[in-house]
């Protein structure tokens, strides 16, 4: 699996299916809320014999505005729905193939929902972690 393509697919995933958003594959240096971005990356070599997979879990990270507690929160509670137009889950797992770049993804789970701080400004967030399966190489 090519990480770089994972985490491209991912956030192009979102950013077509959630509207609004402001998606990057990387953690950028500064946003401009709200923004879904890809915080960090862990990897499990060979989960199956000689090298046949790799499971790839990619922590997501969503920001929305900090300026009013009650609309910034709404606003986050919008994204963690499980289905409908602005659930980053129900985008994430749209496309099994993530684009062709693996074999499946399933997002397994939201938390850290709270005040996140990024490049000196103070956002609400949470962190979507997401499963990804694909051929070791």
């Amino acid at each position: 699996m090519e990480i770089t393509a994972v985490k491209a697919a991912a956030a192009a995933a979102v950013e077509a299916h959630v509207e609004g958003l402001r998606c990057f594959a990387f953690v950028p240096d500064a946003i401009s809320p709200p923004a879904f971005f890809v915080a960090e990356v862990e990897v499990e070599y060979d989960t199956t014999f000689g090298r046949g997979m790799d499971t790839v879990y990619l922590t997501c990270r969503l920001l929305v505005s900090h300026a009013t507690d009650r609309t910034g929160q709404q606003q986050l509670d919008g994204y963690l729905v499980g289905t409908g137009p602005t659930s980053v889950k129900a985008a994430l797992e749209v496309d099994q193939s993530l684009g062709g770049t693996c074999d499946a993804v399933r997002v397994q789970r939201c938390s850290g929902y709270g005040l996140y701080e990024h490049s000196n400004s103070h956002y609400y967030g949470a962190e979507w972690r997401v499963l990804i399966i694909g051929r070791g190489n």
